[in-house]
């Protein structure tokens, strides 16, 4: 365990834009978690278990301008942060293709993609890609070559 000046998803989500372009936004909550993992884990359990959806600094704007949408995160309890679903609960998905990728230590996508599902009704939602988190930084071909696969 180990404080990451860049996080894997992050790291993830720009390989991703490299290879296929597109616009970035970090989901970023009001309430920091914090910066200890064992603090941070407690903190997304009890998000999970109260069904919680955290409040945001910011939304992505002109959302329904994107057609293909690539959703990253870390898995936290075999699923998204809650703060991953306050977001997309926001916005009409129908006919976008949603794509998502996680990073994860060993986790895999949980249940991620069926949340997504549920989450995005109307959306496609396109098979998804676990990235174990400690690899992101040498993953760059492999993720660079599914996002290209999946659009």
């Amino acid at each position: 365990m180990k404080e990451l000046s860049k996080g894997n998803t992050e790291i993830a989500a720009e390989f991703i834009q490299k290879a296929v372009g597109g616009d970035l936004f970090k989901i970023d909550t009001a309430k920091p978690y914090s910066t200890s993992y064992m603090t941070c884990i407690e903190e997304a359990k009890a998000e999970l278990r109260a069904d919680a959806r955290p409040e945001l600094k910011a939304y992505p704007e002109n959302f329904e301008d994107y057609d293909t949408i690539f959703v990253g995160y870390p898995n936290w309890w075999g699923t998204m942060p809650m703060c991953m679903f306050t977001m997309l609960e926001k916005y009409d998905t129908t006919g976008k293709t949603i794509i998502p990728f996680c990073t994860n230590e060993g986790s895999g996508m949980g249940s991620s993609e069926r949340d997504l599902k549920k989450l995005c009704g109307g959306a496609v939602i396109k098979k998804g890609l676990s990235i174990h988190g400690a690899e992101t930084q040498h993953s760059e071909s492999k993720i660079a070559e599914w996002a290209k696969r999946s659009v």
